[in-house]
């Protein structure tokens, strides 16, 4: 046995060796083909000047770094607060609900689609939670009703009180869902929102130092500066924030074991560098083809604590077959 986990870590090691310096070396990268990028931001009821003012500058931060920053356009993010402004609907029901089906129309299964909450929010007895617009609000279900047509990579963030139930309500495949607390007696006024929007601001979030902020990356920053506000103040925690990427509802805090995070470490709010395509449709789609299987590549990689040795050799080496495959086929195409 060890001998073949020998041999095929040699193959392996060839395969990087083959496959690495060819993609750099094509003209064309596969970030062409990366999805694109929408984000629905809500501030709520504030219930005060003080919270209003608070809401206001958190949410017109986490636009300018999508805008300024991430180079999003206009028509990507949707912005809905307690008072209509210039570039802000009203945050009602009918609004987040319209928000949400333009959502729908546009967003396809490459894409990623980022649903931040912040203001208040509470618990009810039926083990769900609401999230306080300005009139009727919405609850857990009925955010998981609205998003559930929705295509591409959702990433929902409720940094509210309340937010625990949204966990294992909003859940599901291809999901990564952040609560800032951690159970239903966790309803005091959060500080998570503040430190989840400034780690894409702070180099020192960046933690495998690739240049870009993922979305694990963001949570685990918060919630250790959660952890420290509350240490510095000498004051006994009142919100653990969690992350569920497997669908289960369930969820893990940044520092203890669990299998969530795999897709987290591979998500990201900034967008790819957007890169000419090429005219050549074969060629265009064996790029496609090639930047799946890096993405694939991404999250098994990711996945690697959560597998047995076996099961983790095992995809690796069909992954860089076939994409020691497409490198011959897409050079034989770009000489």
């Amino acid at each position: 046995m060890t001998g073949i986990r020998a041999s095929l870590h040699s193959c392996i090691s060839a395969l990087l060796q083959f496959c690495v310096p060819l993609c750099l070396s094509l003209a064309i990268p596969s970030a062409a083909y990366a999805g694109d990028h929408y984000a629905l931001i809500v501030t709520g009821a504030s219930g005060g000047a003080q919270y209003a003012q608070r809401y206001q500058a958190l949410r017109k931060s986490l636009v300018a770094t999508l805008r300024q920053k991430f180079g999003y356009a206009d028509d990507h993010i949707i912005v809905l607060a307690e008072a209509p402004e210039a570039g802000a609907r009203g945050a009602t029901r009918d609004n987040v609900r319209a928000a949400l089906g333009e959502l729908r129309q546009r967003v396809k299964k490459d894409d990623v689609v980022l649903v931040f909450l912040a203001g208040h929010g509470t618990t009810l007895d039926t083990d769900d939670g609401k999230f306080n617009l300005v009139g009727p609000d919405l609850t857990g279900d009925q955010w998981a009703s609205l998003i559930k047509p929705i295509a591409g990579r959702m990433v929902f963030v409720d940094t509210t009180g309340g937010s625990f139930p949204f966990l294992h309500r909003i859940a599901g495949p291809g999901r990564v869902v952040i609560t800032a607390t951690s159970s239903v007696a966790q309803q005091f006024d959060t500080v998570f929102p503040e430190f989840f929007v400034k780690a894409f601001d702070d180099p020192s979030a960046d933690l495998d130092k690739n240049g870009k902020v993922s979305i694990w990356e963001a949570f685990t920053y918060a919630s250790a500066a959660v952890k420290a506000w509350f240490e510095q103040r000498g004051q006994l925690a009142t919100e653990r924030p969690l992350l569920d990427d497997t669908g289960g509802g369930i969820g893990r805090e940044a520092g203890a074991p669990g299998p969530d995070g795999a897709l987290a470490q591979v998500t990201y709010l900034q967008p790819d560098a957007a890169i000419p395509l090429t005219a050549d449709t074969d060629l265009a789609r064996l790029l496609k083809q090639r930047a799946e299987l890096e993405s694939a590549l991404d999250l098994l990689r990711a996945s690697k604590s959560n597998m047995t040795p076996d099961q983790y050799e095992a995809e690796l080496e069909r992954l860089l077959l076939e994409l020691a495959r497409l490198d011959r086929l897409i050079r034989a195409r770009s000489s």
